[in-house]
């Protein structure tokens, strides 16, 4: 049996291509969607389970910090064995986690199963990339990137809508597992389709795999010791105030794995996180506002849903119905920054996080202000808004980071900026949950759960965690005017 065809020789034909790439983009569309999608479901699961806040947090930000962990090892071993055989195994350990966790008996296994579920994601999502990246080249190329980012935005905007169909159909008490059975069958056929479709895009490299495993366990030291605070912050006076200490060990943590990566690198070594790569200052910037970002959006999102589920007692499918006009507005200005990044630059993107900005705080002047009857109205109103912004900002940030990094590292760039990504949902989701949980608890007197709260509390609980949100979005704007004024010293200098 002879060897798979390198990458650049493999005979593909345009159809060929493009059904492969359409497999690809709809495994990271599920993968995103089950982030968004399980939102929606946690007042559900709340009810059924019993789950604490703190429980509640973790279903949310625990998928994502395992998902951001396994990003950059597992785009190693694809990059060095077989991206194929990666993403089958993904699919694989995604379907039996789903399963887990639509059968889940408690919240501690429902945990596990979302911890095990960000794995399979990890695993999934660089080999979408990777895949990606093969397959096309020039022009093709960033029509194919234009899509994947146009199709995963649809997928985290229409996530709650699913998320409350599913509860709609399923019943408030186990309508929440519907939204993992759903999985099932999706990644029964995506699986199938992968099998048939997916071509063996390399050979797999000769010598040993190279994961940097000290790395790889000092950055997840280093990020739960920075959520475990936040994650068990539910304004109870039962909260452990020893709980800050583990901030130290954060700063600790950062600086020994600073200093392991600058050593495994000087080795020669391929670290998990490659620090040259911040010297280029547009990468630098870019990445950081993109992390900044993504800490703001989805708690933007789930923030809303939960709002209008406790708050005004609306049903799921109703509360994910929200935020439709900002998947729609966004998809289209997405294109046209796309078109006008290389015209307009760094001034595209603050001006968009700058809509986002009006639009979080129309959020919540809808949220205070207006009748109960017409608060969804306004608040989609609002998320439309906020679309237009959200359009301006994805795409062209990230043609503005990779701008300057070599083109022979812009794979591993692509995943160190996913990896930010990730883990800015991660933080941002546990310090904005953690904001609105203790706000119910300090003013209703009760236990931290949803019931017994009046809408006067959650307009306050609402409120404030979504300052922390205008506040992400704030350090987010400042980190592009900082770029805005590097590039503008650069042209200067040469000019």
């Amino acid at each position: 049996m002879s060897n798979p065809p390198l990458t650049q020789s493999i005979p593909l034909t345009p159809d060929k291509r493009w059904r492969a790439y359409w497999v690809c983009v709809s495994v990271a569309a599920l993968t995103i969607l089950d982030l968004s999608k399980v939102n929606v479901g946690l007042p559900s699961i709340e009810t059924a389970l019993g789950a604490s806040p703190t429980e509640l947090q973790l279903v949310v930000a625990g998928y994502v910090l395992t998902f951001g962990l396994t990003l950059v090892p597992a785009g190693r071993i694809g990059d060095q064995r077989s991206r194929k055989a990666m993403f089958l195994i993904g699919l694989s350990l995604f379907l039996v986690t789903s399963a887990i966790c639509a059968l889940a008996p408690n919240g501690a296994v429902l945990l596990v199963g979302r911890l095990l579920q960000g794995v399979a994601a990890g695993i999934q999502m660089p080999q979408v990339i990777g895949l990606v990246q093969q397959l096309f080249q020039g022009a093709e190329r960033g029509k194919a990137f234009g899509l994947f980012g146009a199709t995963i935005g649809l997928a985290t905007a229409f996530g709650p809508t699913l998320g409350g169909l599913a509860i709609a159909l399923g019943g408030p008490s186990d309508g929440w597992r519907w939204i993992f059975w759903m999985n099932v069958p999706l990644t029964l056929v995506a699986i199938a389709l992968a099998v048939w479709l997916l071509p063996q895009t390399r050979l797999p490299s000769p010598g040993r795999l190279e994961l940097d495993p000290v790395g790889v366990l000092l950055f997840a030291v280093t990020v739960l010791s920075l959520m475990w605070p936040f994650l068990f912050t539910t304004g109870s006076p039962d909260d452990d105030p020893a709980r800050w200490w583990t901030l130290v060990i954060f700063v600790l943590g950062l600086i020994a794995f600073v200093a392991w990566e600058r050593r495994y690198a000087a080795q020669g070594r391929h670290p998990l996180v490659p620090l040259a790569l911040f010297r280029v200052g547009s990468f630098r910037n870019g990445t950081v506002l993109a992390a900044v970002y993504f800490a703001a959006m989805p708690s933007m999102f789930l923030l809303t849903t939960l709002y209008l589920q406790h708050g005004l007692g609306l049903e799921a499918v109703y509360a994910g119905m929200v935020g439709i006009g900002f998947a729609l507005v966004s998809a289209v200005t997405s294109m046209i920054g796309g078109r006008l990044v290389e015209r307009l630059g760094r001034p595209l993107v603050v001006w968009g996080i700058a809509l986002l900005l009006a639009g979080v705080g129309l959020l919540v002047l809808a949220a205070v202000a207006t009748p109960e009857a017409w608060t969804p109205w306004a608040m989609a109103a609002a998320m439309v808004l906020a679309g237009a912004g959200g359009g301006f900002v994805v795409s062209p940030n990230q043609t503005l980071t990779l701008a300057d990094v070599p083109v022979k590292q812009g794979g591993l760039a692509g995943s160190v900026g996913q990896l930010g990504q990730r883990i800015g949902t991660a933080i941002g989701t546990a310090l904005t949950l953690s904001i609105f949980y203790a706000t119910i608890y300090r003013e209703s007197g009760g236990d931290g759960s949803a019931g017994g709260a009046g809408l006067d509390v959650y307009h306050d609980a609402y409120a404030l965690a979504m300052l922390a949100v205008a506040v992400l979005l704030a350090v987010a704007l400042a980190v592009g005017l900082v770029d805005l004024g590097a590039r503008r010293r650069r042209r200067s200098a040469l000019g």
